[in-house]
């Protein structure tokens, strides 16, 4: 019976080979063979073979009159090779137009619906979208169906016939991993979301934006399973695909599949949250399980329903493979991650004064009234918190470092002078420059210390997940009405800068006693890599007016100490006096180690902060960070310049392992607005 089967089937194909191929052609060409292979047993193959020896005589016994059998092979309207490409490549380039109107319309549409319901003005723009879109989309539909209905019932030769047998097979194949590919991105971001949201980790509302804002992550895919799913059916209409219905089979149960198992680990995460220590490693390892199983899937069940299951191509295989770790690098590099946090959670408050604070919302001043005669200030500087998995390790051990520090002084109060995080892709393996700042403020408010901070170079890099502006609404969401520990302005004054401020300090009595100006001494000029900006004009005029008034509030002098992040050009003169052995400068403590690019890192261009500071007399010393190996503290012209001892375990090679640079300074401010200085290295107080 097999033998007779193969022979007929044989017989059928070597008389169809030189017919040119029509839907019509196929439709008979089953039907011929099912007919000779119902024909009764006993009947002998080789007398089949010579009875039905012609196409006429076979399509004869199936029921064809002459003229059908003469339509079929008839070559006069059989299409041209390249015709056929260029009209593919026609109706392929229709279907991404569609696919990307209907992508990006179902973005439209999840924030229409959000702005709709919180009732944001933001929705009247979305409208002009949603028309924009929808008629782009419906534009390319009914080209797309137009080409189809011109070109239904075309007949192909050979060549043309495999080639489409080839392409049909392709898109059939990506269809199938594309809608695995959907409901995984989908489920990865809307569970994580889920997670923490049961976790307490995120409100309400907060749950409902990242929802909506991370679900651009699934445009993608839904892109590639639209214009994968036309194409496959543009092929499919031109030719008749074996195994055509088992293929659909087939995509019922990859969709059902993907649908129960990702719902599967959205529950298991959500209910088991509370055990499972880091719930994006969760997503990740569920990814890999779902991606094993369906590369086992394309390897063996998938080949029942394709012509070629696997079709070597080197060079598109390396470069999906390039895009995919860039494109999903990229994406976990930007990705908010809070691997710290349990370190976090676990430490304790750290006693201090209980000094009385004040906002002013007007002025956008804070106003610190101490508690005692002594006032201390930790100074830290240049902390360098990656935030990401790859930078978990070292973002505890800074932590550590300066929950050391801060036990170790119990301060009133702590500046950061810059660099607060380090997005800087590759060094840091993140780009995100918000979630480090979460960190820090919640390490702070869980040691319910009151701090405020300057910006440094690497906290807005061009590269990081939020702008200035961005990153500016996040202080402004942590700040003190918020935390009662973050002293960050909700106004600020428009001159140059990212956050530019003033902080009072008065006595026990209510007199003035200092005040801290926390001044941006900005990040780069733009002119080149690593040229540092500097403390602009207007910067240095609005210092001059809080300097005076000051002075007309108290009626003398008030003392001053200025924080900034990349240090002034009199920094380099100090110690080139120092290294001299001038008189002009007084040492108190430190070394310059720095030689990564030069001894001090200043901008080129020169700022009249200094002069302005020395003319005024009111700020008596100034801090800065950003060279990690400089600790100097050096007296210049009756105003003592102090290099910060950095935190940084991250940023620079093989710092981790270096151990003189790291530590604090603590500022103790006595009553009558003299103050002193205490270096404090981190391994002096651990041994």
């Amino acid at each position: 019976m097999k033998e007779k089967s193969k022979k007929i089937e044989k017989l059928v194909d070597l008389h169809f080979e030189d017919i040119p191929y029509s839907v019509e052609s196929a439709e008979a060409r089953k039907k011929i063979e099912k007919t000779l292979q119902e024909a009764p047993e006993t009947e002998e193959v080789d007398q089949m073979i010579s009875e039905y020896g012609t196409l006429d005589k076979m399509g004869s016994v199936a029921g064809y009159s002459d003229e059908e059998i003469n339509t079929w092979k008839n070559p006069a309207k059989v299409e041209d090779f390249r015709t056929v490409k260029n009209g593919f490549r026609r109706q392929r380039w229709l279907a991404y137009v569609f696919s990307f109107a209907v992508a990006a319309l179902f973005r439209v549409i999840l924030w229409f619906v959000y702005y709709s319901t919180i009732g944001s003005s933001n929705v009247f723009p979305l409208i002009g979208y949603l028309v924009g879109l929808g008629g782009i989309g419906a534009v390319a539909l009914y080209l797309f169906i137009k080409f189809e209905k011109a070109h239904k019932g075309e007949k192909f030769d050979t060549e043309t016939y495999y080639w489409l047998r080839e392409r049909s097979d392709r898109y059939a194949k990506r269809l199938l991993n594309s809608i695995a590919l959907v409901f995984a991105v989908a489920a990865i971001f809307i569970g994580s979301e889920l997670t923490f949201y049961f976790s307490g980790n995120s409100k309400g509302a907060e749950l409902v934006e990242n929802m909506f804002t991370n679900l651009i992550w699934v445009l993608v895919p839904l892109f590639l399973v639209a214009k994968n799913l036309l194409m496959v059916k543009v092929y499919q209409n031109r030719i008749h695909i074996p195994k055509q219905k088992e293929y659909k089979i087939h995509a019922i149960i990859m969709t059902g599949f993907s649908a129960v198992y990702w719902l599967i680990v959205m529950l298991i995460t959500v209910l088991l949250r509370e055990k499972i220590a880091y719930l994006v490693n969760a997503y990740v390892i569920s990814g890999i399980v779902f991606g094993v199983l369906l590369l086992i899937y394309n390897y063996t069940v998938r080949k029942r329903v394709t012509q070629q299951n696997f079709v070597i191509n080197k060079t598109r295989i390396a470069v999906v493979l390039v895009v995919s770790i860039l494109v999903s690098g990229f994406a976990m590099m930007n990705r908010e991650t809070y691997y710290t946090q349990p370190y976090i959670n676990s430490l304790p408050v750290v006693e201090h004064s209980d000094n009385k604070i004040e906002y002013d919302d007007a002025t956008g001043i804070y106003t610190i009234t101490a508690a005692n005669d002594d006032f201390k200030v930790l100074h830290l500087t240049d902390i360098h918190l990656g935030g990401s998995l790859f930078s978990y390790r070292k973002d505890v051990k800074a932590l550590s470092a300066c929950y050391d520090l801060i036990e170790h002084t119990h301060p009133d109060f702590v500046i950061v002078t810059g660099d607060l995080s380090f997005p800087l892709g590759i060094l840091s393996m993140s780009f995100n420059n918000s979630a480090p700042v979460y960190q820090f403020a919640s390490f702070m408010r869980n040691l319910d210390i009151p701090w405020a901070f300057t910006y440094g170079n690497h906290d807005t890099e061009s590269l990081a997940s939020m702008n200035k502006t961005a990153l500016n609404e996040v202080y402004k969401s942590l700040s003190y009405k918020t935390s009662k520990t973050l002293l960050y302005p909700y106004v600020q004054p428009e001159i140059m800068g990212r956050n530019n401020q003033m902080i009072k300090l008065k006595n026990r009595d209510g007199t003035l006693n200092t005040a801290f100006f926390l001044i941006d001494s900005n990040a780069y000029t733009g002119e080149g890599i690593n040229v540092y900006d500097y403390i602009h004009d207007d910067q240095v005029e609005w210092y001059a007016s809080k300097v005076g008034e000051l002075t007309a509030e108290a009626g003398r002098t008030v003392n001053s100490l200025a924080f900034f992040h990349i240090p002034l050009q009199q920094y380099r003169t100090a110690y080139q006096l120092y290294e001299e052995k001038s008189t002009e400068v007084t040492y108190y403590f430190g070394e310059n180690n720095e030689t990564m690019l030069d001894k001090v890192c200043c901008s080129d261009y020169p700022s009249k902060f200094f002069d302005t500071a020395l003319e005024l007399g009111s700020t008596t010393g100034m801090f800065c960070g950003h060279d990690h190996y400089n600790n100097m503290s050096l007296e210049y012209k009756g105003i003592r310049l102090t290099y910060g001892m950095s935190i940084d375990y991250l940023a620079m090679p093989g710092i981790e392992n270096d151990l003189e640079q790291r530590g604090a300074e603590l500022i103790t401010i006595h009553k009558d607005s003299s103050w002193d200085l205490v270096q404090i290295p981190l391994e002096s107080i651990r041994q």
